[in-house]
């Protein structure tokens, strides 16, 4: 399974506000987004009204508009910034409707792909934007 670039170009626009999210003015613009995460322009505006519609950031117009987080980094998690773009995750067709598979509750392959599901979006939930923060600034240290 592979995330879209979609998906992972949002993570990383979420990333960048995050970190700017304590700053006493936390928005930043579409333009400065793009350039600092390398995300063409074009793709981002499409992005960041997803992520708007999703109630992860707000946008705002003028002079002293521009994009922010809607929550606090700790309350916006991967899996949100994920699904926002991707959908809901999925291994396989059968984890989503097991009906279309003929084997039905018998296969052992199913039974797999739904306990990895569940784990994949247990730690994609768990991975929060404040955390991600945590591990950049360990990384730094290093």
């Amino acid at each position: 399974m592979q995330i879209t670039r979609q998906a992972d170009y949002a993570l990383r626009a979420t990333l960048y506000l995050a970190r700017i999210y304590d700053r006493e003015n936390p928005r930043a613009s579409t333009s400065q987004i793009a350039k600092n995460q390398e995300i063409p322009s074009s793709f981002l505006a499409k992005i960041i009204s997803q992520l708007s519609i999703a109630g992860i950031i707000h946008t705002s117009r003028g002079a002293k508009g521009g994009v922010e987080l809607a929550r606090k980094p700790e309350d916006i998690s991967l899996l949100d910034v994920i699904e926002s773009i991707d959908g809901p995750i999925t291994l396989n067709e059968c984890v989503h409707d097991p009906s279309v598979c003929s084997f039905g509750d018998n296969c052992p392959i199913h039974t797999i792909f739904c306990q990895a599901k569940t784990q994949l979006v247990e730690k994609l939930t768990k991975s929060t934007f404040d955390k991600l923060l945590e591990m950049e600034k360990e990384k730094q240290k290093v």
